[in-house]
């Protein structure tokens, strides 16, 4: 398994509801990102179309996500596809994609292709306002294998505000966490790059986050696409490209390149400890008892 891997992420000014010239800018970004040597180029949630509900009061029917998505394999993760093997890289974007049994199901969905062609995509597990306007909320997680170890995929909300999703992942042996994301300035100065450190800190593996940047429909994105990782100072986590969220240089459209040394990313508390007979300080089978009891709640039930 190789362990140093060169990423880009790309802070993305999204052109709300016109697939075509996202989709031609991303594949830019992919032929000048490889050029660069990147293995991995990673794109924000729904950069494929742009974020924003329109008018609240519209049917699902006439949302421009409805209108624009597609099935995956489709027109644009084909494109992706061939782009990928062309360079022979990994990329990841998000955008809306139409359920291939029921064409009235959207997904807030994130693609990956690889050398291989389309390998899949991930369905948003936890929609906040507004997008159950207009998604459906996905149930799976999503690992994509590549040279470097598996890879897990999360969008925005499952990274912020859970963090099952994340540490499922690196106990599974993912050692890199990628995160497509639409986090706006309303949503305040706190909630994204506080949690991104946390958890790259407590779980001991690198995050690459690609956000939208500037004016969407309405709402303003922050920017600060980065990737984050462990240092080597002691609980701390290194930014090796990028900003913070809030930094002033984060709005621009940009993209950003690091080389990472994914051995760094240890996962210590996922790994047998000999002073406890070679178990792991992680107790799924602890955590198991306790969401068993919650399940009890009719609330918490699906």
């Amino acid at each position: 398994m190789k362990d140093v891997i060169k990423i880009s992420t790309v802070a993305f000014n999204a052109t709300w509801g016109d697939k075509q010239v996202n989709l031609n800018r991303m594949l830019g970004y992919v032929d000048a990102a490889a050029a660069e040597g990147a293995n991995l180029i990673v794109f924000p949630e729904m950069g494929l179309t742009g974020y924003d509900d329109d008018e609240e009061d519209k049917p699902q029917s006439e949302k421009m996500q409805t209108k624009l998505a597609e099935t995956v394999p489709g027109p644009s993760s084909e494109a992706m596809a061939q782009k990928a093997k062309e360079l022979g890289v990994y990329i990841a974007f998000g955008l809306p994609e139409r359920d291939k049994d029921d064409a009235s199901v959207i997904y807030n969905a994130a693609c990956v292709c690889g050398p291989e062609g389309v390998i899949g995509s991930y369905h948003k597990i936890h929609l906040p306002f507004p997008e159950p306007h207009w998604a459906t909320r996905g149930d799976e997680p999503f690992i994509f294998e590549t040279p470097w170890g598996p890879v897990g995929l999360g969008i925005c909300y499952d990274t912020y505000c859970f963090q099952e999703l994340m540490r499922y992942y690196a106990a599974k042996g993912c050692r890199l966490y990628v995160n497509c994301t639409a986090l706006a300035k309303c949503h305040g100065v706190a909630l994204g790059s506080t949690t991104l450190e946390a958890g790259s800190i407590v779980n001991q593996i690198y995050i690459v986050s690609a956000n939208l940047a500037g004016k969407d429909l309405y709402n303003d994105f922050w920017g600060g696409s980065s990737i984050i990782g462990p240092s080597t100072k002691f609980w701390e986590a290194e930014y090796f490209a990028g900003y913070p969220f809030t930094d002033p240089r984060a709005a621009e459209n940009r993209m950003y390149t690091a080389t990472v040394d994914l051995t760094l990313a240890t996962r210590e508390k996922f790994k047998p400890n000999a002073l406890i007979g070679g178990a792991t300080d992680f107790r799924p089978a602890v955590y198991r008892k306790l969401y068993e009891d919650l399940l009890q709640d009719p609330k918490f039930q699906e």
